[in-house]
């Protein structure tokens, strides 16, 4: 009899061919990755399926929608068409390497997460082939890692993004690759915390070195000489 993990990969290698791959679990193996977009496969048909699917995987995949989003800081929203396997495998790696996570996703289902976690869906936004990035962690490492793998490649675009289930632009996802990375940034947060308290204290010190100044300057002829007299 065959195990739970052997119908689990085949059920994944179903939801691949239709089109619907969006919601495969992390750890689904390297092998059964998702298809890419190819208009000359009957199946896709502008990031979506054409053929149903049952609705109880329809709501197992909006809820690993959701969980992604409720666990994510920041979400991009890409169009991957082209995007070969080898790069979408070499960009899951680079990716991972930063706490993000890079999933091709079935546009009305995956809006319908988006609904649900109060997130606003700008116009076109999820249309014809459509991935999302996930940063779970380094939110500007993980943009420079996907701006420099974006840099490189011919095929995968920005629509746009959310940060703290707000919609950013392209350009905001750029700025925020453009930012320190967190490391860095808790570094430059201390300096500022701690700058004010070393002024703290030089200037409560500033009076016991006025005191010490006021004494010596009282101080007897015979006290100041008695040093040398010695």
């Amino acid at each position: 009899m065959r195990g739970k993990d052997f119908f689990l990969e085949i059920d994944v290698v179903i939801t691949q061919i239709w089109g619907c791959v969006g919601g495969c679990a992390a750890h689904t193996p390297p092998n059964l990755e998702p298809l890419t977009a190819n208009p000359k496969n009957p199946f896709w048909k502008g990031g979506e399926n054409p053929l149903a699917i049952t609705k109880a995987r329809k709501n197992e995949l909006i809820h690993q929608y959701g969980e992604w989003l409720k666990k994510s800081q920041v979400q991009v929203v890409l169009s991957y068409a082209g995007l070969s396997m080898k790069d979408v495998d070499l960009l899951r790696s680079k990716l991972r390497e930063v706490g993000g996570e890079f999933h091709i996703v079935k546009n009305t289902l995956v809006k319908l997460a988006f609904q649900q976690a109060g997130m606003p869906l700008p116009e076109k936004m999820f249309e014809e082939s459509t991935a999302v990035a996930f940063a779970f962690e380094d939110a500007p490492a993980f943009a420079k890692a996907l701006n420099d793998f974006i840099r490189t490649s011919n095929f995968l675009k920005v629509k746009g993004g959310y940060l703290d289930k707000k919609p950013i632009p392209s350009t905001g996802v750029k700025a925020l690759a453009d930012m320190p990375p967190l490391p860095v940034m808790r570094a430059q947060l201390l300096g500022v915390l701690l700058a004010p308290a070393s002024k703290l204290v030089r200037t409560l010190a500033e009076p016991a070195r006025g005191l010490a100044a006021v004494i010596q300057a009282h101080a007897g002829p015979e006290e100041t000489a008695s040093p040398a007299s010695g």
